[in-house]
């Protein structure tokens, strides 16, 4: 029987994580608390029902605090589900993660060739190797929008988005719907904004430099990016303008976009933000209330993609814990998950099958495809850099006049991020 364990708040509340070893138990930390933990208990049951394993499930919101506070005191759990590959190469690094080649199958089969290089991490002595799973992952690189609101085709590039952003505000219709706010990581949305236009204005090349800390702030490419995503969305472009995009949190901005007057018509989010539309009080329906289209390339660049994932490490090697990781990893576990709906895999054999409506088939098929994904920048940054890139977004938001003062206090940052907290992953 699964044991289920929640730190919510305090980590004192929290008991030491001691399964390792244990025979026949498994412990797994998360940070899926909710409705979200029931669909991964759900996972886990179907492999107790297999083995002769029992697991025991940490779910808490405060993940990476409370694992740091484990592995400094020499009581980690089995596995743990890192929302970041920043911390997934920190603890690779330093030693505290368990290779995953020859005990999780390749996959060569099932997965990418891009997915299976997004799981491995470059170690300091050049050296590369898999220390994870993708247990399931988000299309970052999404605009949605109301179906009935605003039908017809949609931008194909970069600069048709821009046009249409144009013609709705001279219209007189608001383009974009904004919110900022996020407890406790205010001004994340505005990175993902940053992200996706650098990625698709100056390539993935450029991209994985830049977030891999090796491309100055200050370079006309990351600039470029600023500017242009004011001119997207910025003043006029955004319901209720700036000060009501800061006091908004992610999650409500899309309210307006739904209703018999849309008070905005298109909201840039990723894809687990389906979830959260159809939790609101109108109720709008999966393609036929609200859509996407994936953000579009500029002039001369190919498609690409931002995502991001949750990755299974292993901390301690038993033969309990090596059937667990194993099993997350194969066809059978990654169907579950989408299933239920909201959850998307990057298994091909997984593919579109289980999902019950037409958008979600599209996530996954991008998901699964060849086309090149990154991913999330600040995700890859040492925690200073991201700090300070949350809140750069913010002030410019407020203030887009002072963005080379900003620019400048970024690159300060980035020049005292060491060689040592740089991480760069494949972005083809």
């Amino acid at each position: 029987m699964i044991r289920l364990l929640i730190a919510l708040v305090l980590l004192s509340a929290l008991p030491a994580c001691s399964s390792a070893g244990a025979a026949g138990r498994v412990q797994i930390m998360a940070s899926w608390t909710g409705q979200e933990e029931q669909r991964f208990l759900e996972v886990l049951a179907e492999f107790e029902k297999d083995e002769d394993v029992d697991v025991e499930y940490v779910g808490t919101r405060a993940l990476s605090q409370v694992l740091q506070s484990e592995v400094r005191q020499g009581t980690p759990p089995d596995i743990a589900l890192l929302p970041s590959p920043g911390e997934l190469a920190a603890y690779a690094r330093d030693g505290h993660l368990v290779p995953l080649d020859g005990i999780v199958p390749s996959g060569q089969d099932q997965y990418s060739a891009q997915w299976l290089e997004l799981e491995k991490v470059s170690l300091e002595n050049g050296g590369k190797q898999r220390f994870a799973v993708a247990v399931k992952a988000d299309l970052k690189s999404a605009i949605w929008f109301n179906t009935k609101a605003l039908p017809g085709p949609k931008p194909q590039t970069g600069e048709e988005l821009l046009a249409l952003s144009n013609e709705l505000a001279a219209g007189g219709r608001t383009p974009w719907c904004m919110g900022l706010g996020a407890t406790p990581d205010s001004g994340w949305p505005g990175t993902d904004w940053i992200e996706d236009v650098l990625l698709h204005q100056a390539g993935p090349d450029v991209y994985r430099q830049w977030a891999a800390s090796k491309l100055p702030w200050t370079s006309p490419e990351v600039r470029a990016a600023w500017t242009t995503w004011s001119r997207l969305a910025g003043g006029t472009t955004v319901r209720g303008g700036p000060k009501s995009a800061l006091l908004t949190d992610f999650g409500d901005a899309g309210r307006a976009m739904f209703g018999p007057q849309p008070g905005c018509l298109l909201d840039h989010q990723a894809s687990f933000i389906l979830g959260v539309y159809q939790g609101y009080e109108s109720s709008p329906k999966v393609a036929q209330d609200f859509d996407f289209f994936p953000f579009p390339a500029f002039a001369g660049k190919s498609p690409a993609s931002v995502v991001s994932a949750d990755l299974a490490a292993m901390f301690t090697d038993t033969p309990q814990a090596r059937k667990l990781i194993s099993y997350l990893a194969s066809e059978k576990a990654q169907r579950i998950w989408p299933r239920n709906g909201g959850a998307f895999s990057t298994n091909r054999e997984v593919g579109t099958s289980e999902h019950r409506d037409d958008v979600s088939k599209k996530i996954a098929t991008i998901l699964t495809s060849d086309q090149s994904l990154c991913f999330d920048a600040s995700d890859l940054m040492p925690p200073k850099m991201r700090t300070a890139f949350y809140r750069a977004v913010l002030e410019h938001v407020d203030d887009p006049s002072r963005l080379d003062s900003l620019l400048e206090k970024l690159e300060v940052v980035r020049a005292g991020v060491s060689e040592e907290e740089r991480v760069e992953f494949p972005c083809r």
